[in-house]
């Protein structure tokens, strides 16, 4: 047995039953699912990442700031490592929205590698969902707002991977 294709494969059926009612906030309402997943290939296919632990912490990556999952739960089942990535990307939902973005940039350069590959994931795949099936109800100013505000986050990630920077990059510059 793969240990790291069972780790991926739970992580994901995790996700899965975790997300399972939830509903991006775009036009079409898509599964929330897909979210996670589409981290997931990015980092695999287009950042060439293949640790276990990283891709696994990438399809949790939302589960405990937007499910009932506790970091607690997530060690137990997916172990310290895995817990601790998703700990890293997790904002604090009792702070206000202004508050956490700001955050997100502060913390961005201090975050361990595989959170950084998580972060980048998650902003590449948001800018391109931003461009293909935006939230109804943002306009061309807030897609704007949106991508500078990435752009601050992500110039705290870089050097951890130029395939995913490079991604990132286009991503923007497709809104822009």
């Amino acid at each position: 047995m793969d240990a790291d294709l069972v780790l991926v494969l739970d992580a994901a059926a995790f996700a899965a039953d975790k997300h399972r009612r939830q509903r991006r906030k775009d036009a079409e309402a898509t599964p929330y699912i897909n979210h996670p997943l589409a981290l997931a290939t990015i980092l695999a296919r287009e950042g060439g990442v293949t640790d276990a632990e990283v891709i696994a912490a990438a399809l949790l990556h939302d589960t405990v700031e937007d499910t009932e999952t506790t970091l607690a739960e997530l060690e137990a089942r997916f172990g310290s490592v895995v817990a601790a990535m998703v700990a890293e990307v997790t904002d604090d939902k009792a702070l206000p929205k202004a508050v956490r973005k700001q955050l997100q940039i502060a913390h961005a350069a201090h975050k361990s590698p595989g959170a950084k590959l998580v972060k980048l994931a998650d902003k590449i795949a948001n800018l391109r969902d931003i461009a293909a099936s935006p939230p109804a109800d943002w306009d061309q100013t807030r897609k704007a707002a949106y991508v500078r505000w990435a752009g601050e986050v992500v110039a705290g990630l870089r050097g951890t991977n130029a395939a995913l920077e490079a991604a990132f990059d286009g991503a923007a510059a497709a809104l822009g």
